[in-house]
């Protein structure tokens, strides 16, 4: 498919420095319209018009809906603008200037703790799969220390298992050894890591972490500011779900 240029990405300032031109904002507006217009030409094009791609619409103004697959998919049309979706990191960043997402949730990375998925088999052969990928690369991965890959580190490339869909580690794709997420509690805003998103720690807090023992997950921030390292379905999508675009000073 041939690729189109995206008007203007216009978005909130993400740090308080008038001379940095960092922005975030959700898909919207003029932008919005093309750039679903784009995604969906691409899932018909390149990803066979899999269901697990078609999960976007464009309603009352925000293109609503997120699953792993079509963050993954927004990045390589965003990257061609100079442009990506939100880190976890950048997320929590937009928290504490006073962005509101609550009421929504954001796909932000994966989470591998191991190759078989005793809860959800089917995501068995795309663990294997990014596994293979992880050592190849010298990361190593259990139950008890898991990895975080964000979004914005892979790419898409059909796959011959349930969801017709696979993800290559960009060469550039960053890693994030995360025994965090091997744990369930509670966490404050302030105890976050500045590069990775996830709690430094866990015990008195205002806002929880809930996580699973086993297999691949979604990582994502949902609706009241819950972190959730535990949802198995890199499938579903929800109408309260967002895309989040970042802007480090392309699309001009």
């Amino acid at each position: 498919m041939t690729e189109t240029r995206l008007p203007t990405f216009r978005g909130t300032p993400l740090t308080e420095n008038p001379t940095e031109t960092l922005q975030i904002g959700f898909l919207e507006g003029d932008f919005g319209i093309a750039f679903l217009e784009e995604y969906q030409g691409r899932v018909k094009s390149d990803y066979k018009d899999v269901s697990a791609l078609n999960v976007l619409r464009h309603d009352s103004g925000v293109v609503k809906g997120s699953n792993s697959f079509a963050v993954v998919l927004a990045n390589q049309i965003l990257r061609q603008e100079g442009l990506r979706t939100a880190t976890q990191a950048d997320l929590e960043k937009a928290l504490r200037i006073g962005c509101d997402l609550i009421g929504t949730y954001e796909d932000t990375g994966l989470v591998l703790r191991s190759e078989e998925d005793r809860d959800f088999s089917r995501n068995t052969p795309l663990a294997k799969d990014i596994g293979s990928q992880l050592r190849a690369r010298g990361i190593k991965f259990s139950p008890k220390n898991p990895v975080m890959v964000p979004l914005t580190g892979l790419e898409l490339a059909n796959g011959d298992n349930d969801y017709g869909l696979t993800f290559r580690l960009r060469e550039n794709a960053k890693v994030y050894e995360a025994p965090v997420l091997n744990e369930r509690g509670r966490f404050n805003s302030e105890d976050i890591d500045e590069k990775t998103g996830l709690p430094t720690k866990l015990g008195e807090g205002n806002r929880t972490l809930y996580t699973r023992d086993s297999g691949l997950s979604r990582l994502d921030l949902n609706t009241v500011l819950v972190l959730e390292s535990y949802n198995w379905d890199l499938n579903n999508s929800l109408a309260y779900g967002r895309v989040v675009v970042v802007n480090e000073g392309g699309n001009k």
